[in-house]
């Protein structure tokens, strides 16, 4: 398990480091077609790349977040159960989410293939885009390997040191 565990680490920073260069390009493009805008020359197919953008950062950063634990939670009634309930509880929701994320990255990248063999590009600036298809079914991938991870530490008892 410590394998997985430094890959996942891994894929984790690489897909975190990425999603920033995302988040940089897309708030560069955002802040400059705002500004050309008032001059009357917006970027043409700024929307486009700003979703294209868009996508790609919240997709990388699914796995980092579920492994920090930064999502907002809920616990009003579990807070009430024992440890040993919410346990396996925990498990539970691992196990399902898990389960759920590999289908949506399955499906996603099934999405892309048909995306790339019809040769379908984007609307203003014909771009092809199922490298972010693809990219945001990365992400979903992490995402359920960082879920898988937490079910056996859960499953196993081990504390996880973040």
């Amino acid at each position: 398990m410590n394998v997985l565990e430094k890959i996942d680490n891994f894929l984790n920073k690489v897909l975190m480091v990425g999603g920033g260069v995302a988040l940089l390009f897309l708030m560069s493009l955002a802040t400059g077609n705002v500004v050309l805008r008032i001059f009357g020359a917006p970027y043409r197919g700024a929307y486009e790349l700003v979703a294209f953008s868009g996508a790609i950062v919240i997709a990388f950063a699914l796995g980092y977040t579920q492994k920090r634990k930064d999502h907002i939670v809920v616990d009003i009634l579990t807070q009430k159960f024992s440890k040993g309930t919410n346990r396996i509880l925990d498990g539970i929701n691992y196990f399902i989410t898990m389960i759920l994320f590999g289908i949506v990255c399955w499906q996603v990248s099934v999405w892309g293939v048909k995306i790339m063999r019809s040769g379908e590009v984007s609307e203003t600036l014909k771009v092809i885009f199922y490298p972010f298809v693809f990219s945001v079914s990365l992400g979903f991938g992490v995402l359920s390997l960082t879920l898988l991870l937490d079910f056996l530490n859960n499953l196993f008892d081990r504390e996880k040191g973040n």
